[in-house]
Protein backbone atom coordinates (compact mmCIF):
# COMPACT_ATOMS: atom_id res chain seq x y z
CA UNK A 1 0.00 0.00 0.00
CA UNK A 2 1.19 3.36 -0.78
CA UNK A 3 1.01 6.63 1.05
CA UNK A 4 -1.79 7.87 -0.78
CA UNK A 5 -3.79 5.16 -0.54
CA UNK A 6 -3.17 4.66 3.46
CA UNK A 7 -4.29 7.86 3.79
CA UNK A 8 -6.97 7.74 1.99
CA UNK A 9 -8.38 4.25 3.67
CA UNK A 10 -7.32 5.62 7.51
CA UNK A 11 -9.26 9.07 6.26
CA UNK A 12 -12.35 7.17 5.93
CA UNK A 13 -11.99 4.96 9.48
CA UNK A 14 -11.53 8.34 11.40
CA UNK A 15 -14.18 10.60 9.48
CA UNK A 16 -16.81 11.42 12.50
CA UNK A 17 -14.37 10.72 14.82
CA UNK A 18 -12.64 13.47 14.58
CA UNK A 19 -13.61 17.31 12.79
CA UNK A 20 -9.58 16.95 11.13
CA UNK A 21 -9.15 13.73 10.40
CA UNK A 22 -7.13 14.05 7.20
CA UNK A 23 -4.86 16.07 8.54
CA UNK A 24 -4.54 13.77 11.88
CA UNK A 25 -3.46 11.02 9.69
CA UNK A 26 -1.35 12.94 7.47
CA UNK A 27 0.50 14.05 11.28
CA UNK A 28 0.45 10.27 12.70
CA UNK A 29 1.83 8.80 8.82
CA UNK A 30 4.58 11.66 8.90
CA UNK A 31 5.47 11.00 12.88
CA UNK A 32 5.63 7.21 11.53
CA UNK A 33 7.67 7.69 8.36
CA UNK A 34 9.80 10.37 10.56
CA UNK A 35 9.08 12.75 7.43
CA UNK A 36 7.52 15.94 6.79
CA UNK A 37 3.63 16.06 5.86
CA UNK A 38 5.17 17.52 2.54
CA UNK A 39 6.64 14.25 1.64
CA UNK A 40 3.88 12.52 1.58
CA UNK A 41 2.72 15.20 -0.90
CA UNK A 42 5.72 14.71 -3.20
CA UNK A 43 5.99 11.24 -2.78
CA UNK A 44 1.82 9.97 -2.80
CA UNK A 45 3.24 6.92 -4.78
CA UNK A 46 5.70 5.53 -1.91
CA UNK A 47 4.93 2.27 -0.95
CA UNK A 48 4.82 1.64 3.07
CA UNK A 49 6.77 -1.24 4.40
CA UNK A 50 5.23 -3.60 6.88
CA UNK A 51 6.85 -2.55 10.28
CA UNK A 52 5.88 1.34 9.57
CA UNK A 53 2.32 0.46 8.27
CA UNK A 54 2.06 -1.73 11.52
CA UNK A 55 3.21 1.08 13.68
CA UNK A 56 0.99 3.73 11.82
CA UNK A 57 -2.02 1.26 12.87
CA UNK A 58 -1.35 1.13 15.96
CA UNK A 59 -1.03 5.22 16.27
CA UNK A 60 -4.52 5.15 13.93
CA UNK A 61 -6.07 3.09 16.88
CA UNK A 62 -5.51 5.59 19.58
CA UNK A 63 -6.64 8.14 17.70
CA UNK A 64 -10.07 6.09 17.00
CA UNK A 65 -10.51 5.83 20.94
CA UNK A 66 -9.55 9.75 21.02
CA UNK A 67 -6.26 10.45 22.27
CA UNK A 68 -5.28 13.32 21.03
CA UNK A 69 -2.98 13.73 18.06
CA UNK A 70 -0.12 15.48 20.27
CA UNK A 71 -0.22 12.82 22.97
CA UNK A 72 0.08 9.95 20.54
CA UNK A 73 3.13 11.90 18.70
CA UNK A 74 4.58 13.67 22.16
CA UNK A 75 4.90 16.69 20.09
CA UNK A 76 2.86 20.04 19.11
CA UNK A 77 4.21 22.81 17.06
CA UNK A 78 3.01 26.22 18.69
CA UNK A 79 4.71 29.37 17.06
CA UNK A 80 7.14 27.81 14.58
CA UNK A 81 8.55 26.23 17.92
CA UNK A 82 8.12 22.39 18.10
CA UNK A 83 6.96 21.47 21.44
CA UNK A 84 7.38 18.22 23.45
CA UNK A 85 3.78 17.49 25.54
CA UNK A 86 3.06 14.54 27.56
CA UNK A 87 -0.48 13.85 29.11
CA UNK A 88 0.51 16.35 32.24
CA UNK A 89 0.37 19.43 30.14
CA UNK A 90 -2.16 21.22 28.62
CA UNK A 91 -1.95 20.62 24.64
CA UNK A 92 -1.26 24.07 23.38
CA UNK A 93 -3.91 25.55 20.77
CA UNK A 94 -3.47 28.03 18.00
CA UNK A 95 -5.64 30.56 19.49
CA UNK A 96 -3.10 30.98 22.78
CA UNK A 97 -0.97 32.42 20.12
CA UNK A 98 -2.86 35.72 20.20
CA UNK A 99 -1.32 35.96 23.61
CA UNK A 100 2.31 35.90 22.01
CA UNK A 101 0.73 38.65 19.00
CA UNK A 102 -0.40 40.98 21.21
CA UNK A 103 2.75 40.68 23.73
CA UNK A 104 4.80 41.34 21.31
CA UNK A 105 2.46 44.03 19.80
CA UNK A 106 2.42 46.08 23.22
CA UNK A 107 5.05 45.88 25.05
CA UNK A 108 8.77 47.58 24.38
CA UNK A 109 11.83 45.61 22.37
CA UNK A 110 13.77 46.66 25.44
CA UNK A 111 15.04 45.11 28.43
CA UNK A 112 11.56 44.13 30.52
CA UNK A 113 10.24 41.38 33.01
CA UNK A 114 7.53 39.10 32.20
CA UNK A 115 6.22 36.34 34.11
CA UNK A 116 4.12 34.06 32.78
CA UNK A 117 1.73 32.13 34.92
CA UNK A 118 0.68 28.46 34.20
CA UNK A 119 2.99 28.01 32.09
CA UNK A 120 2.78 24.16 31.23
CA UNK A 121 4.77 23.12 28.18
CA UNK A 122 6.36 26.85 28.71
CA UNK A 123 4.28 27.74 24.88
CA UNK A 124 4.19 31.20 25.88
CA UNK A 125 7.20 31.82 27.53
CA UNK A 126 9.08 30.09 24.86
CA UNK A 127 7.54 31.83 22.19
CA UNK A 128 8.20 35.37 23.89
CA UNK A 129 11.68 34.11 24.70
CA UNK A 130 12.48 32.94 20.90
CA UNK A 131 10.89 36.52 19.58
CA UNK A 132 12.50 38.85 21.95
CA UNK A 133 15.72 37.99 23.68
CA UNK A 134 16.41 40.98 25.72
CA UNK A 135 13.05 40.41 27.98
CA UNK A 136 13.84 38.04 30.93
CA UNK A 137 11.00 35.72 31.69
CA UNK A 138 9.76 34.00 34.36
CA UNK A 139 7.50 30.98 34.30
CA UNK A 140 5.99 29.12 36.82
CA UNK A 141 3.66 26.25 37.38
CA UNK A 142 2.57 23.98 40.18
CA UNK A 143 3.41 20.94 38.59
CA UNK A 144 7.25 19.75 38.55
CA UNK A 145 6.80 17.06 35.83
CA UNK A 146 5.13 19.94 33.84
CA UNK A 147 7.97 22.17 34.62
CA UNK A 148 10.02 19.36 33.36
CA UNK A 149 8.80 19.07 30.31
CA UNK A 150 9.02 23.02 30.28
CA UNK A 151 12.87 23.09 30.64
CA UNK A 152 13.42 20.37 28.32
CA UNK A 153 11.08 22.28 25.62
CA UNK A 154 13.26 25.51 26.34
CA UNK A 155 16.88 23.46 25.68
CA UNK A 156 15.96 22.43 22.10
CA UNK A 157 16.37 26.05 21.02
CA UNK A 158 18.87 26.84 23.54
CA UNK A 159 16.99 30.02 25.22
CA UNK A 160 18.38 31.20 28.01
CA UNK A 161 16.21 34.22 29.28
CA UNK A 162 13.75 32.13 30.77
CA UNK A 163 13.55 30.72 34.26
CA UNK A 164 11.21 28.24 36.01
CA UNK A 165 9.88 28.15 39.20
CA UNK A 166 7.91 25.99 40.93
CA UNK A 167 4.51 27.04 42.76
CA UNK A 168 0.92 28.22 42.20
CA UNK A 169 0.50 31.44 40.35
CA UNK A 170 2.28 33.91 42.06
CA UNK A 171 3.62 31.80 45.08
CA UNK A 172 7.25 31.51 43.96
CA UNK A 173 7.78 35.04 42.58
CA UNK A 174 8.61 36.32 46.20
CA UNK A 175 8.03 40.28 46.64
CA UNK A 176 9.47 40.34 42.53
CA UNK A 177 7.64 42.76 40.32
CA UNK A 178 7.13 42.67 36.48
CA UNK A 179 6.25 44.85 33.59
CA UNK A 180 3.58 42.50 32.78
CA UNK A 181 2.48 39.20 33.76
CA UNK A 182 0.28 36.87 30.84
CA UNK A 183 -1.04 34.00 31.25
CA UNK A 184 -3.53 30.99 30.03
CA UNK A 185 -5.50 29.51 32.85
CA UNK A 186 -7.97 27.02 33.13
CA UNK A 187 -11.67 28.69 32.59
CA UNK A 188 -13.72 26.19 31.72
CA UNK A 189 -16.45 25.62 34.40
CA UNK A 190 -16.00 22.27 36.38
CA UNK A 191 -19.59 20.14 35.37
CA UNK A 192 -19.23 21.84 31.41
CA UNK A 193 -20.19 18.92 29.42
CA UNK A 194 -17.41 19.79 26.90
CA UNK A 195 -15.20 18.10 29.58
CA UNK A 196 -15.81 14.82 28.66
CA UNK A 197 -16.25 14.74 25.06
CA UNK A 198 -13.67 15.36 22.30
CA UNK A 199 -9.16 15.37 23.15
CA UNK A 200 -10.14 17.58 26.57
CA UNK A 201 -10.84 14.09 28.28
CA UNK A 202 -7.08 13.09 28.41
CA UNK A 203 -5.63 16.38 29.17
CA UNK A 204 -4.81 17.60 32.98
CA UNK A 205 -8.10 18.67 34.31
CA UNK A 206 -6.43 21.17 36.64
CA UNK A 207 -5.14 22.46 33.54
CA UNK A 208 -9.08 23.43 32.07
CA UNK A 209 -11.41 23.86 34.93
CA UNK A 210 -11.37 26.10 37.40
CA UNK A 211 -14.63 26.38 39.66
CA UNK A 212 -18.54 26.75 38.69
CA UNK A 213 -18.06 29.22 36.83
CA UNK A 214 -14.96 28.37 35.33
CA UNK A 215 -13.87 32.18 36.81
CA UNK A 216 -11.71 30.84 39.97
CA UNK A 217 -8.01 31.24 38.15
CA UNK A 218 -8.76 34.50 36.52
CA UNK A 219 -10.25 36.04 39.59
CA UNK A 220 -7.17 35.32 41.71
CA UNK A 221 -5.09 36.46 39.08
CA UNK A 222 -6.35 39.55 38.56
CA UNK A 223 -7.09 40.08 41.76
CA UNK A 224 -3.21 40.10 42.93
CA UNK A 225 -1.74 41.01 39.98
CA UNK A 226 -1.36 44.27 41.31
CA UNK A 227 0.74 43.11 43.99
CA UNK A 228 3.06 42.24 41.30
CA UNK A 229 3.48 44.62 38.72
CA UNK A 230 5.22 47.80 37.97
CA UNK A 231 3.59 51.19 37.90
CA UNK A 232 1.74 50.90 34.12
CA UNK A 233 2.53 47.03 33.79
CA UNK A 234 0.59 45.25 31.12
CA UNK A 235 -1.96 41.97 32.48
CA UNK A 236 -2.78 39.84 29.57
CA UNK A 237 -4.86 36.59 30.00
CA UNK A 238 -7.00 34.13 27.94
CA UNK A 239 -10.58 33.32 28.59
CA UNK A 240 -13.57 31.54 26.91
CA UNK A 241 -15.68 33.02 24.00
CA UNK A 242 -18.53 33.67 26.11
CA UNK A 243 -16.72 34.61 29.39
CA UNK A 244 -16.00 38.32 27.52
CA UNK A 245 -18.34 40.44 30.39
CA UNK A 246 -17.48 38.60 33.24
CA UNK A 247 -13.66 38.73 32.76
CA UNK A 248 -13.74 42.86 31.14
CA UNK A 249 -16.08 43.28 34.99
CA UNK A 250 -13.19 41.30 36.88
CA UNK A 251 -10.75 43.37 35.56
CA UNK A 252 -12.95 46.65 36.42
CA UNK A 253 -13.28 45.55 39.76
CA UNK A 254 -9.53 45.18 40.64
CA UNK A 255 -9.09 48.91 39.29
CA UNK A 256 -7.45 47.86 35.61
CA UNK A 257 -7.25 50.85 33.31
CA UNK A 258 -7.54 50.63 29.70
CA UNK A 259 -9.09 47.45 29.12
CA UNK A 260 -8.65 45.84 25.86
CA UNK A 261 -11.01 42.53 24.28
CA UNK A 262 -9.12 40.92 21.68
CA UNK A 263 -10.78 38.71 19.21
CA UNK A 264 -9.60 35.53 17.52
CA UNK A 265 -9.15 34.80 14.24
CA UNK A 266 -12.77 32.74 14.28
CA UNK A 267 -14.21 36.59 15.54
CA UNK A 268 -14.36 35.42 19.43
CA UNK A 269 -13.37 37.15 21.98
CA UNK A 270 -10.72 35.84 23.87
CA UNK A 271 -8.04 37.11 25.60
CA UNK A 272 -8.65 40.51 27.89
CA UNK A 273 -5.24 42.72 28.88
CA UNK A 274 -5.18 46.05 30.98
CA UNK A 275 -2.97 47.94 32.94
CA UNK A 276 -2.45 48.45 35.94
CA UNK A 277 -2.85 52.78 37.32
Amino acid sequence: MNIQQLIQHATQLLTGISDTAKADVEILLAHTLRKSRTFLYTWPQHEIDDAAKKQFEQYLAQRITGKPVAYITGEREFWSLNLQVTTDTLIPRPETELLIEHALRLLPETEIKIADLGTGSGAIALALASERPMWHITATDQSAATLEIAHRNAQKPGLKNIRFVQGNWFEPLGNERFHAIISNPPYIPENDIHLSQGDVRFEPAIALSSGHDGLDAIRHIVQHAPDYLLAGGLLMIEHGYDQKQDVKEIFQHNKFIKIEQLHDLGGNPRVTLGYKK
